[in-house]
């Protein structure tokens, strides 16, 4: 009797453990099955954290755009640079390598000087040469003389905003005599030249304002403005 009361005992206790580590399977499922649940729900706070601060690194480094639009609202293409473009490339315009960058549409810049029907760059004379990178007393030359007449009337190359005045360097002293005018695709620096205003919009063809005179500190230079590109590229393709 006594052996039969131990082995009941000894029986209920084992349902007792069996029971106790089944409830804990249970509750170690579930809490597995919760935890994947978050981490699809809820991604891992320092995952999160270090995309976070990654993107904040990028954008302060200066990296490409997330999309095309700053080249694509202008009509640009986005496209490698080893490629001939018939416009020309900007960049940071493009996502991607550096190397993928925006080309402009190819348009010609209308005349600068009222009166003439083409942009016609000064030739060679006393005073010097209006070619792009031509030398003059050991200076290169980085932009273009186009030729227009004392007080001739200096027409808009193209739609823009005017971006205030600008100023070159003449011997030792910095001359202030040019304006700046740019949209999205272009932007020039005008030398020798007095503005209406210098700032606002202007339409491709408006009077900007008019050639200072030349001829009178220079007798028989050839009148001209200087244009210069803001990045110092050659603007001959434009003009």
């Amino acid at each position: 009797m006594l052996l039969k009361l131990s082995l009941t005992l000894l029986f209920l206790a084992c349902l007792f453990l069996v029971g106790i580590c089944f409830e804990n399977d249970k509750k170690t499922i579930k809490r597995k099955v919760q935890e994947e649940e978050m981490k699809i729900t809820q991604p891992d706070k320092r995952l999160t954290a270090i995309a976070k601060g990654r993107e904040i690194i990028n954008w302060s480094r200066g990296d490409r755009p997330r999309n095309d639009m700053g080249c694509t609202s202008f009509g640009g293409i986005c496209q490698s640079n080893i490629y001939i473009c018939q416009g020309r490339y900007l960049k940071d315009k493009c996502r991607g390598e550096k190397s993928c960058q925006c080309c402009t549409p190819a348009a010609a810049w209308s005349a600068l000087c009222a009166g003439s029907h083409h942009n016609r760059v000064r030739a060679c004379d006393s005073f010097g040469c209006g070619g792009f990178n031509s030398r003059s007393d050991d200076r290169i030359h980085k932009g273009i003389d186009i030729v227009c007449g004392d007080y001739g009337i200096v027409n808009a190359p193209f739609s823009g905003n005017l971006g205030g005045p600008v100023g070159r360097a003449v011997g030792d002293s910095v001359q202030y005599d040019g304006v700046k005018l740019f949209n999205k695709v272009h932007c020039v620096k005008i030398f020798n030249i007095r503005p209406y205003v210098y700032f606002g919009s202007v339409v491709q063809g408006e009077a900007m304002g008019y050639l200072l005179p030349l001829q009178e500190h220079f007798s028989g230079i050839t009148s001209h403005l200087e244009l210069q590109m803001c990045d110092g590229s050659d603007p001959s393709p434009f003009i």
